[in-house]
């Protein structure tokens, strides 16, 4: 099982990348192969809306993106994915600019006919929800402000998913980490732990059903 991280913090080693590392580590202890996206040490170009991806080339499993950077080659390797986990602080009550530039760049995952205008686009390799992702959000206002910081967060993260065709099993949200304690940072971090394990337990019963 192949399960990849994406970073979408500044930060590589701040609570999120952490956060991220430590579940990726639960993913590992199932027997699942990771690998991580430092998405600040990722070159990837601001979407134009050319459309190219969407209109052209509907056999293949991602679409066709004139931007010469290295989304063509990470989109390659989502799509072989079993598991996904998307990790961000909240910026200004949202995602961070490098996870948003990501995230509209996998429209390239997508299709549509040209002339099906005000159509929504489909999944070029629908998931069938055999694929499940696991959702990080950190910020600075407490976990009591999960509804108006986290989860912005994860609504955001998650709109590709449903056209996808993938579930989320885990939604953690990290409130205070301006200054969390050492021990409630460490529950967190088991929390992670435990998460990554879950998503592998979960990826498998999917697969096994299908």
């Amino acid at each position: 099982m192949y399960i990849i991280g994406f970073l979408g913090s500044p930060r590589t080693n701040g609570s999120g990348a952490k956060m991220l590392q430590k579940l990726l580590e639960g993913a590992e202890s199932r027997g699942a192969v990771t690998k991580k996206y430092e998405l600040i040490n990722c070159d990837i170009d601001f979407c134009r809306s050319c459309f190219n991806c969407v209109f052209t080339n509907h056999d293949l499993p991602v679409g066709t993106c004139p931007l010469k950077d290295d989304m063509a080659a990470i989109l390659e390797q989502y799509v072989t994915a079993d598991g996904y986990v998307f990790t961000t602080p909240n910026y200004d009550g949202s995602v961070t600019a490098l996870m948003k530039r990501f995230l509209e760049r996998k429209i390239a995952l997508t299709y549509r006919d040209r002339e099906a205008y005000a159509t929504i686009m489909s999944a070029r390799s629908p998931a069938e929800f055999r694929k499940k992702a696991s959702m990080i959000v950190t910020a600075n206002c407490p976990d009591e402000y999960r509804e108006v910081m986290g989860d912005p967060c994860f609504e955001h993260m998650e709109g590709h998913l449903m056209i996808e065709q993938v579930e989320t099993v885990d939604k953690i949200y990290v409130g205070g980490v301006e200054n969390i304690s050492d021990a409630a940072f460490s529950e967190k971090l088991q929390e992670a732990f435990n998460a990554g394990a879950r998503l592998v337990d979960e990826i498998a019963e999917a697969q096994k059903e299908s």
